[in-house]
């Protein structure tokens, strides 16, 4: 019991964000959406999916699930706000297309299980394919960093370092 009293608190302060979805690596600057290419939004990276599954990228929280399920915001164990945006324009398929394994104030693992998503019908019906992953609250943080990488694996691959 006493032990815990001169535990040190310290919070979980830098994080190393894993792939979403399997796919190729695209800088947020070559999206082509001004709203993730200017980082209105915040700062992150992007993903060409191959497949179409999202897992968790962190240990965290749903904290928001779009009704349309092509969206859904996790906030990591550091704080850090991700947006995960599954494809451009997807809005406009009013949910047809997504099945989402969460729901909003459940508790992720990395690696767990969050959408699935038809990418045929995105690459036929929607603007584009490309998933921006994006830290909301950049402001938040010293650093985002992206990796520096061509293809990457979900769960596998790191793709941002994030330090408080």
């Amino acid at each position: 019991m006493l032990k815990n009293l001169f535990k040190k608190n310290e919070a979980i302060k830098d994080i190393t964000i894993l792939a979403p979805v399997s796919g190729e690596l695209i800088g947020l600057e070559k999206v082509p959406d001004p709203v993730f290419a200017e980082k209105m939004m915040g700062d992150g990276i992007a993903i060409d999916p191959s497949i179409g599954e999202i897992f968790s990228p962190v240990n965290g929280k749903i904290i928001q699930l779009f009704p349309t399920k092509h969206a859904i915001g996790i906030e990591a164990e550091n704080g850090a706000e991700i947006l995960i945006h599954v494809g451009l324009d997807t809005v406009n398929l009013n949910g047809e297309g997504f099945t989402a394994h969460v729901e909003e104030g459940k508790k992720v693992k990395q690696g767990d299980h969050l959408l699935s998503f038809n990418l045929e019908m995105i690459r036929e019906r929607a603007t584009g394919t490309i998933i921006p992953i994006i830290i909301t609250n950049t402001d938040a943080f010293s650093s985002i960093k992206a990796e520096n990488k061509k293809q990457v694996m979900a769960g596998k691959d790191a793709i941002l370092l994030v330090n408080k």
